[in-house]
C-alpha cells in the first residue's frame, strides 16, 4: 500500500498544484486539498483576521457590490433598511456603494449607486464617516472591489458579480468582520450577515474548515457543480475532462469522474485548475491586440484623412476631428455648415468637402454673401428674364444657383444676408425650384449646400437678425473650425506648408525661419487666425534680405509686446472692426438702403461711402 495513513494521503494531495475532492456514494468528504479549499474560498486568503461572531445594532456596515442580488445572498433594496437606506430605485443588478450603521435610524447613511445598463468604468465613494476614513471602488474594468478603512484595504476580485463587505465594531472603531472570496462556502453572503447569521473566525488556525468526513453540501450550498459532483457520486453516468466552469469567482478547468469498484458506483472526484493566471495572460494579450487594431486603424484613418484633405494643414486633434466630420459630410447630401472665425479656412473646408463629395465634377460656386449688394442679391443668386429691370443684360442672365445645379453652392458669410432675401433662400431650399426675376418659367435644380459664418447664428436668431427657419434648414450637419490659437501646436506645420508658396508668390528662393521667430510666432494669440500668420509671414518674407527670417522681420512682436495680451487687440484696430459691424448691421436693416443708413447713422455723405468702401461693403 502506497499510504498508510490519511495524513500521508493529505501530505501527498496537498502538494498538487490542482484542486481536488473526492467523496464517497453518501456525499461524505473523503479529500479535499489545500488548492481546492483556496478555489472555493474555505481558507482565508487575505493577512487580516478576525473571530466569529455577529453584527450587533450600531456596528458600521460598508458595502461594495458591483450587481446588488446577484452573487449576494438575494441582498436587495428591502434588506438595506437595516442601515438606513431607504431608496426604491435601487434594484437588482444595480452597482452599489453604501456606508450606514446597523438597525440605528437617527444616523443616515451614505451611498451611491448606478443602474445596471451604465457605461461607467469606476465607482467611487470617499468620505469621512464617524470619524473613519472610508473609501469604496468599483473597478468595472480590472473588475476588482477595493474598501479602505482607515488605511486598511480590503479587496476582492470577480469575473460576473460579488459583493463586497466590511463591519466596524461601532464601539471600538476596529474590524470585526470582511467579507472574502469563498464566502459562498462558509456561508457568509452579506445578506446572511445584515441577517444576523454568525460568520467564522478568519485568522491562522480558524480559516481552515475541517471537512474530512462531513457532507459536502454543510460545507457547499447552491452550487450546480457540487449538485452535479454529488449526482455522479450517487449514480449518474455523467463524466467530463477539462471543462470550464467559474467557481466562487475563479475561473476553472474542472474534470469530473466516477470512482466504481467492482462495478458498483462508491464515489466520485472533481479535479479542479484554477486557470484565473492564464486568463490574465490571455486577457493582456487580447488587451494589446485591441490596442495594436486601434493604432492601426488610427494610422489608416490619418493616412485617409490626409489623402482628403491636403490643403487643410495641422495634426493637432482638434483640426484631426475637424476632417473627420468633414470626410463624414462629404460622404453624404446633408446641408453643411461651418462655423468659425474670419480667416480659420472655411472656405478651404468647404471646397475640401466638395472635392470629396459625388458632386466632385460639378461645379463648385463661391458665393460671399456679405459682398453682394442687397439690391442685386435676388438676380445673383436667381437670375433675371431679358428687360426685368433698368440695366439689364439684353438677353437676360442665370443666376449663380442654375451655375451651380447638379453641384455645390458655398454660400459664404450666411449670416449677412438680409432677412428678406433669407425668405427666399430657404424657399429654394425647401422647394427646390424658383423662378428668375421678372420671369414666369419654373427652374428646378439640384444643388448641395454648404453654408459658412463667423457669426453666432444662434445669437443672431434670439436678436431677430436671422431667421430661425433657415437656421436649422442650414445647420443639418454643423462643423466647428477651431481658432488657431486654440491649436497653436499646428504652427509648424502651417509655416512649413505657408512659407514655400509664399516665397514663390513673391518670386524669391524658399526661406526658412529662425527659431527665435518661431518662438514668437507660437506665444502670438492670432486673432486673425491662418490668413493673419500668411499675411505676417508674407511681410517677413519680403523684408527679410537673405535665405533666413529672423525675429525682426516678424512685425507682431513689437505690437504683441506693446499692445498685445491675451485677447486684447490694438485699440485702432478694435474700433475699425465695431464701425464695420456698425455700418454692416445698419446696411442689413435698412436692406441696403444707404440714404436711409447714412440719416440714422447721423453721418455725411462722402465719409460714409468712404467707409463702406474701406470695409468691403459697397
Amino acid at each position: 500500500m502506497l499510504f498508510n495513513t490519511r495524513e500521508e494521503i493529505n501530505m501527498y494531495t496537498d502538494m498538487m498544484s490542482e484542486g481536488l475532492i473526492v467523496i464517497g456514494s453518501e456525499g461524505r468528504i473523503q479529500i479535499y486539498n489545500q488548492k481546492a479549499k483556496e478555489i472555493f474560498g474555505i481558507i482565508n486568503n487575505q493577512q487580516q483576521y478576525h473571530s466569529n461572531g455577529k453584527i450587533k445594532p450600531g456596528d458600521i456596515v460598508i458595502i461594495g457590490d458591483n450587481a446588488l442580488g446577484v452573487d449576494d445572498g438575494k441582498l436587495n433594496a428591502k434588506k438595506l433598511e437595516v442601515i438606513g437606506i431607504h431608496e426604491e430605485n435601487i434594484q437588482k443588478g444595480d452597482a452599489l456603494l453604501a456606508i450606514g450603521v446597523y438597525k440605528l435610524k437617527n444616523i443616515a447613511p451614505v451611498y451611491k449607486y448606478l443602474k445596471s445598463d451604465h457605461l461607467e468604468e469606476t465607482l467611487k465613494l470617499i468620505t469621512q464617516y464617524l470619524g473613519l476614513d472610508i473609501g469604496i471602488i468599483i473597478d468595472f474594468i480590472n473588475k476588482i472591489i477595493t474598501i479602505e478603512v482607515n488605511d486598511e484595504k480590503y479587496t476582492m476580485s470577480y469575473i460576473n458579480s460579488i459583493g463586497h463587505m466590511v463591519i466596524v465594531d461601532g464601539n471600538t472603531k476596529k474590524m470585526k468582520f470582511y467579507q472574502s472570496n469563498g464566502y459562498t462556502a462558509r456561508d457568509e453572503s452579506i445578506s446572511d450577515i445584515l441577517m444576523g447569521k454568525t460568520y467564522r473566525a478568519k485568522g491562522e488556525n480558524s480559516g481552515i474548515l475541517n471537512v474530512i468526513g462531513k457532507n459536502i453540501f454543510e460545507i457547499h450550498k447552491g452550487s450546480s457543480t457540487i449538485k452535479e459532483f454529488y449526482d455522479v457520486a450517487r449514480g449518474e453516468n455523467i463524466s467530463y475532462e477539462d471543462e470550464f466552469k467559474e467557481i466562487n469567482g475563479f475561473p476553472t478547468m474542472c474534470s469530473l469522474m466516477p470512482i466504481d469498484k467492482n462495478g458498483k458506483r462508491i464515489g466520485a472526484a472533481l479535479k479542479v485548475e484554477d486557470i484565473s493566471e492564464i486568463r490574465k495572460v490571455i486577457d493582456e494579450r487580447d488587451k494589446a491586440l485591441q490596442k495594436l487594431e486601434k493604432v492601426e486603424r488610427e494610422l489608416i484613418e490619418k493616412k485617409a484623412l490626409k489623402r482628403a484633405f491636403p490643403d487643410i494643414v495641422g495634426d493637432s486633434k482638434k483640426i484631426e476631428y475637424v476632417k473627420k466630420l468633414a470626410l463624414k459630410a462629404a460622404k453624404t447630401n446633408s446641408t453643411v455648415l461651418i462655423l468659425g472665425e474670419s480667416g480659420t479656412g472655411k472656405t478651404a473646408l468647404a471646397k475640401a468637402i466638395h472635392e470629396n463629395s459625388e458632386y466632385k465634377n460639378k461645379p463648385f460656386v463661391h458665393v460671399n454673401c456679405g459682398s453682394i449688394s442687397p439690391n442685386l442679391f435676388e438676380s445673383e443668386l436667381f437670375g433675371y428674364e431679358k428687360g426685368a429691370f433698368t440695366g439689364a443684360c439684353s438677353e437676360g442672365k442665370k443666376g449663380l444657383f442654375e451655375i451651380a445645379n447638379g453641384g455645390t453652392m458655398f454660400l459664404d458669410e450666411i449670416g449677412e444676408m438680409p432677412l428678406n432675401l433669407q425668405v427666399k433662400l430657404l424657399q429654394v431650399l425647401q422647394d427646390k425650384y424658383f423662378y428668375r426675376v421678372g420671369g414666369t418659367d419654373r427652374v428646378d435644380v439640384n444643388v448641395r449646400i454648404i453654408a459658412a459664418s463667423n457669426r453666432n447664428l444662434e445669437s443672431e436668431m434670439v436678436e431677430g437678425r436671422f431667421r430661425e427657419d433657415l437656421y436649422y434648414r442650414i445647420s443639418v450637419f454643423p462643423i466647428m473650425v477651431p481658432p488657431l490659437r486654440e491649436r497653436i501646436e499646428d504652427i509648424y506645420l502651417l509655416i512649413d506648408a505657408l512659407l514655400p508658396k509664399i516665397c514663390n508668390k513673391v518670386g524669391t528662393k524658399v526661406k526658412r525661419i529662425s527659431a527665435e521667430a518661431l518662438s514668437i510666432l507660437t506665444k502670438y494669440n492670432w486673432p486673425g487666425n491662418i490668413r493673419e500668420l500668411e499675411n505676417v509671414l508674407e511681410r517677413a518674407v519680403i523684408l527679410s534680405e537673405n535665405s533666413t527670417i529672423f525675429s525682426k522681420h516678424i512685425e507682431i512682436y513689437k505690437a504683441q509686446g506693446k499692445t498685445h495680451t491675451g485677447n486684447i487687440v490694438p485699440l485702432r484696430e478694435a474700433m475699425e472692426q465695431c464701425e464695420k459691424d456698425v455700418l454692416k448691421r445698419t446696411l442689413a436693416y435698412f436692406n441696403g438702403d444707404k440714404k436711409k443708413a447714412m440719416d440714422a447713422l447721423q453721418i455725411g455723405r462722402t465719409s460714409f461711402y468712404e467707409k463702406i468702401k474701406r470695409y468691403g461693403l459697397v
